[in-house]
């Protein structure tokens, strides 16, 4: 079949239906200079040419099947078991569309129901929704919510500096559309809290204006947070606590909510979601109970039928296409419904146990790495505050120069940290997880060494 399908007649009778007599009419709007450009397009070619063109082209990329990957910044290459593609792939799940209507999506709601559980087990929070489109978003959702849970009496937001660029980035984008001020808290150069968020600066800066304190844990240098020294300052203060939470981390650290966090959010993609050319991922969006009702997005509750039976229903759904605009919480209109389904799978599979065990073996892993690395002449870790499985190191020469040794060695680098912080010019973020072995980390440091 013809890639498109109208025949000459069904486009007659289609412009004769709308009073058009040539498609060339459709375009009268736009200025004649720049209505049909010359486009200077190659011959076309067939499917089988265009196939084997697609297949040259994506040989081209260094992917993580064939390269070890030290690159994370947001992004982690974790394994997924085989299980979760599988189940998440079944025709029910993997085209079936947003359950508005629970008695006929009692499957899906069961499993986006299981997801708000394992959800809360995992942050330590009350309430979880059924997930929000990323971690950027999510974050930037947060602090909507804790302006309107102050009811508009607080409109201040601060937020480390240490938080992941992009997040900063999308929350400024949310707030400038609603004249909601927000200011960047520093993070300490060097010493024992060296990569944490600067306390003594956030004590200075709090005030009966702010809203809520935004920070990530880890944060984005892979360093741990001092969530409850933080959390202290910001309810002094009467603020709310926000912690984008990385959840594979949670399997080894204290939960957000164990050490005063009062909305938990971050991105779900290492649960069971392969890096995809940035998406499709996974916001994770949790609170606490008295937050519920200023939450974005919809919540999955338990109940049961006119016979008794457990069922599963949509018991909170206060957007703007299920209830009037001006009270509704959020203009997000769906969900990752699939992606939450992934994450769901797999936390299912791996269970708690599996899910420390992974958190275990990349904290493991990376200091390894990082003790080897920094032992190298000419090179040294950026902080010496706790990590996870990510760290900073700045070494001879430029980052650049370094990410293009490790490719040629066939190795997918770190992040270069310049691009956002100019204070660290020339300094790679690095990440190991489970995915990579001892030989990998070794042969990065023989890399480094030459």
């Amino acid at each position: 079949m013809s890639y498109i399908p109208h025949t000459e007649q069904d486009r007659r009778e289609m412009l004769a239906a709308i009073g058009v007599g040539d498609s060339k009419d459709l375009f009268t709007d736009i200025p004649s200079p720049y209505r049909f450009p010359p486009l200077n397009l190659p011959a076309a070619l067939s499917e089988l040419e265009v196939s084997k063109l697609a297949q040259k082209l994506a040989e081209m990329n260094d992917d993580l099947d064939h390269h070890p990957s030290f690159l994370g910044a947001g992004v982690y290459n974790h394994f997924i078991p085989a299980v979760v593609p599988h189940l998440m792939g079944r025709g029910e799940f993997y085209t079936a569309y947003t359950p508005y209507q629970p008695e006929v999506s009692q499957g899906t709601l069961t499993a986006g129901f299981e997801y708000q559980t394992m959800l809360c087990d995992l942050t330590g929070m009350d309430v979880a929704n059924v997930s929000m489109y990323d971690g950027a978003s999510a974050l930037a959702e947060a602090a909507i919510m804790a302006v309107r849970a102050s009811r508009g009496r607080r409109t201040k937001i601060l937020v480390s500096s240490a938080v992941h660029p992009e997040y900063r980035q999308t929350l400024q984008t949310y707030m400038q559309g609603m004249a909601l001020p927000v200011q960047e808290i520093g993070f300490d150069p060097e010493g024992p809290t060296g990569g944490r968020t600067d306390l003594t600066v956030l004590e200075k800066e709090i005030d009966d204006q702010t809203a809520a304190v935004a920070v990530q844990y880890p944060n984005f240098f892979g360093v741990i947070e001092d969530l409850a020294g933080i959390a202290r300052v910001a309810h002094d203060a009467g603020a709310l606590l926000i912690v984008s939470a990385n959840p594979i981390a949670l399997g080894l650290l204290k939960p957000p909510g164990e050490l005063g966090a009062d909305i938990v959010t971050g991105e779900g993609q290492p649960l069971g979601i392969p890096p995809g050319f940035g998406g499709p991922f996974l916001g994770l969006f949790a609170a606490r109970k008295k937050l519920m009702r200023s939450m974005p997005g919809r919540i999955i509750g338990e109940t049961k039928d006119t016979k008794g039976r457990r069922g599963f229903v949509l018991t909170m759904t206060a957007r703007e296409q299920h209830i009037r605009r001006e009270k509704a919480t959020s203009n997000i209109c769906s969900n990752e419904a699939l992606m939450a389904l992934a994450a769901t799978i797999y936390m299912a599979t791996m269970g708690k146990q599996g899910v420390r065990e992974v958190a275990e073996l990349c904290f493991h892993k990376a200091h390894y790495a990082a003790e080897q690395i920094d032992a190298l002449d000419g090179y040294s870790l950026m902080f010496r505050a706790p990590f996870f499985h990510e760290f900073a190191v700045r070494g001879p020469k430029p980052a650049a120069e370094l990410a293009n040794d490790l490719s040629e060695a066939g190795i997918i680098g770190g992040y270069d940290l310049g691009r956002d912080y100019p204070d660290l010019r020339d300094t790679m973020l690095f990440c190991v997880t489970e995915q990579n072995t001892r030989a990998d980390i070794d042969l990065l440091v023989e890399v480094c060494r030459a």
